[in-house]
């Protein structure tokens, strides 16, 4: 085996432009590989993050009218009894409008408790003037109301509620969500600020949450193990709803990314392994006589293959390490120029070592089954059949 690594490099050394050629070959296919993997791995997690990121993954809700009284209850059987999920946090939300003088505007009042929900909303990097409610009747606006009904900090207003009546809030401060339909419609403050609005005790009408790294797109099924905590409540118990069922637009644009990426993988691969197998053919039909002597000399069949097996190993290694390299050097150069108007990427550069690992084995692999055709071609050359063609 020792003599026929030191043959197979020296096969390799003999050739060194031909060499070069094939590790390049191998470098560039990895590269790609690497760059379009970061790429739409990158793209797919600051899809979800900007969709469904700061927001429930996973709702837990009652019919319109009713309330859940004994949440704390139900959020501690659920901490114990489903694995999978990172926070839970009770809300409360009251519809109504917002009175400013003469001025009103529809609102969608939400109630939190902060220590669990910044977990889910990150409401604090969000806070663009002012501070957080932490006392009843305090609330936080999006800019949109500060524009539609020419509102300051410390500004009091009426919510008013249909049927029920009106509540005096004050306003403390103000968010930007980067998302219209939100900075426009709610109103956060306290789940105790809604629960008095709302005429009703210690009660709340959804539970939200958000599912650990790594498992979100096992919302579906973490979902259900949810949905069994309930299943003996009964008429009116609460139902649970997941980001994936309710995004599959969504869902389906990283599905098809997905498969786009692994089938240019996939072609870019066969493509390398068809270049390696050709080449290291015809350097089979270079080194005949020089393989006809060896084996003249005594050199099994068996070792004979493994020279071209080394090669092809030694070649993949090669090209698999200049491959990642070039890889990572493309995707931090994407990152670095293609940007927004803000400066920050198009698209976010996203490393997974498991991923490179991945298309460096493959890589290896791939070049070691390309010399497997040349390894038995050289494995069969007789002796004989080199003088004769001499």
């Amino acid at each position: 085996m020792k003599l026929a690594f030191s043959i197979a490099v020296r096969f390799l050394k003999s050739g060194k432009i031909q060499t070069w050629f094939i590790i390049l070959g191998i470098a560039i296919g990895v590269s790609v590989q690497v760059f379009i993997g970061s790429l739409i791995s990158g793209l797919q997690k600051s899809l979800v993050d900007k969709t469904i990121g700061n927001s429930s993954q996973i709702t837990i809700t009652v019919p319109s009218g009713e309330y859940m009284d004994d949440y704390s209850q139900i959020i501690s059987n659920l901490s114990s009894n489903v694995e999978g999920i990172e926070v839970y946090t009770p809300t409360i939300t009251a519809r109504g409008t917002l009175l400013e003088g003469t001025d009103t505007s529809p609102v969608v009042m939400r109630g939190f408790t902060f220590e669990t929900a910044n977990q889910i909303y990150n409401f604090e990097e969000k806070i663009t003037e002012g501070r957080m409610p932490n006392s009843i009747n305090e609330i936080v606006l999006g800019i949109g109301f500060k524009e539609s009904l020419n509102i300051e900090l410390n500004d009091q207003l009426t919510f008013d509620v249909p049927t029920i009546g009106t509540t005096n809030v004050i306003v403390v401060g103000f968010f930007d969500f980067k998302v219209q339909a939100i900075n426009t419609a709610w109103a956060i403050t306290t789940l105790n600020t809604v629960q008095t609005a709302l005429g009703v005790g210690d009660v709340v009408d959804s539970i939200e949450s958000q599912i650990e790294d790594g498992l979100i797109f096992d919302a579906v099924e973490i979902a259900a193990l949810v949905q069994t905590q309930f299943v003996n409540n009964g008429e009116g118990s609460p139902e649970v709803s997941n980001w994936i069922d309710n995004n599959e637009e969504l869902l389906s644009g990283l599905q098809g990314q997905s498969i786009s990426s692994i089938m240019i993988q996939v072609f870019v691969m066969i493509s390398v392994v068809l270049a390696i197998a050709s080449v290291l053919a015809i350097i089979v039909m270079q080194k005949s006589r020089q393989i006809g002597i060896l084996k003249a000399m005594g050199i099994q069949n068996l070792d004979a293959s493994l020279i071209f097996l080394f090669e092809g190993l030694i070649l993949g290694l090669l090209g698999a390490i200049f491959g990642v390299a070039l890889g990572l050097g493309l995707s931090y150069s994407f990152t670095t120029f293609a940007l927004k108007a803000d400066g920050t990427p198009v698209v976010p550069l996203f490393i997974d070592p498991g991923f490179i690992a991945l298309s460096a084995a493959i890589a290896v692999t791939a070049a070691l089954g390309a010399s497997l055709i040349p390894a038995r071609k050289s494995s069969k050359l007789s002796v004989i059949e080199v003088i004769r063609n001499a």
